[in-house]
């Protein structure tokens, strides 16, 4: 059974000529095999497209199609033959036919067609832009922290590529015409790489700001002391004021992460303090800590 033109274009059989001129260039660009180099079927589909608006295009083509369907070519004989008259003489089908399933558009008024569309003149084939491409890099934090080269296979081909520092889990960027190459002298697709971000042991982060803990013991907590703590950047020493409360917040601004494409901006590192308490005290430890209670105010 032959295919449906209507059907290939996806149109109902009222539609208007605008509206199978703007189906059909929907989807010559979707299959246009020269975007789909390895694709038999997409080949084929392009055929399938060129042939439905060839006849669907021209009024007198269309009109005897929706009279003959797939017999609209040679649609009255094939109505004589059908109806047991026979075919007419004088040559068969071929001298009235012969001269193309396009009825009235012909092989120039496609090209023309394809002029109008890509901006080309008639008789040049169109250009169309290449596939756009994606791909997915996944980075520790330490990675996203500094400005390096990365270097992934996108569609079999190495791309080398900068991550810029402060890059985000879920985001996305464009590498300009990295993607699929054009048809007949059409630009490049572009890439997209998408990046997802490990968490780390040690730090959480939140935008610019990184979020990190720390254990003092009691003693350090009551009196004060210096601990040093673990950046991304290496490490610092922190003073503990005296009687620091478990769970007290210290920020040290500009030891957070760098921020995205703003050279030299850092967000800040927030520490929280959890006091750790002293166990297996001796018998002298607890008559100090005796003392302490019952000298309590």
């Amino acid at each position: 059974m032959a295919a449906d033109h209507y059907k290939i274009l996806g149109i109902d059989r009222s539609a208007t000529t605008d509206a199978i001129k703007a189906a059909y260039r929907k989807l010559a660009r979707k299959h246009h095999p020269d975007l789909n180099p390895n694709d038999d079927g997409a080949k084929k589909k392009f055929q399938e497209i060129n042939e439905a608006n060839e006849v669907l295009s021209d009024p007198e083509s269309r009109k005897k199609y929706d009279k003959y369907g797939e017999h609209w070519k040679h649609g009255e004989e094939y109505e004589k033959a059908r109806q047991g008259q026979g075919a007419s003489s004088g040559g068969g089908f071929g001298q009235d036919f012969g001269q193309g399933s396009g009825g009235g558009q012909g092989a120039e008024d496609y090209s023309d067609l394809f002029g109008s569309m890509f901006g080309g003149r008639g008789g040049r084939q169109p250009r169309f832009r290449g596939q756009d491409y994606t791909a997915e890099l996944r980075l520790e934090l330490l990675e996203a922290y500094r400005t390096h080269k990365q270097t992934l296979t996108v569609n079999g081909k190495q791309i080398r590529i900068t991550v810029p520092a402060g890059v985000e889990d879920g985001q996305t960027i464009r590498i300009g015409s990295h993607g699929g190459p054009g048809a007949n002298g059409g630009p490049n697709g572009d890439l997209y790489i998408t990046f997802h971000i490990a968490a780390h042991p040690l730090f959480k982060r939140a935008g610019k700001d990184l979020f990190a803990s720390t254990e003092i013991d009691l003693y350090t907590a009551m009196l004060g002391g210096e601990v040093t703590l673990d950046t991304l950047d290496g490490t610092v020493k922190l003073n503990v004021k005296p009687e620091t409360q478990n769970g007290t917040k210290a920020r040290l601004r500009g030891k957070g992460f760098p921020v995205y494409k703003q050279e030299g901006a850092f967000g800040d590192l927030i520490v929280t303090f959890n006091v750790k308490l002293p166990t297996g005290l001796s018998e002298e430890q607890r008559a100090l800590f005796l003392q302490l209670q019952n000298a309590k105010p």
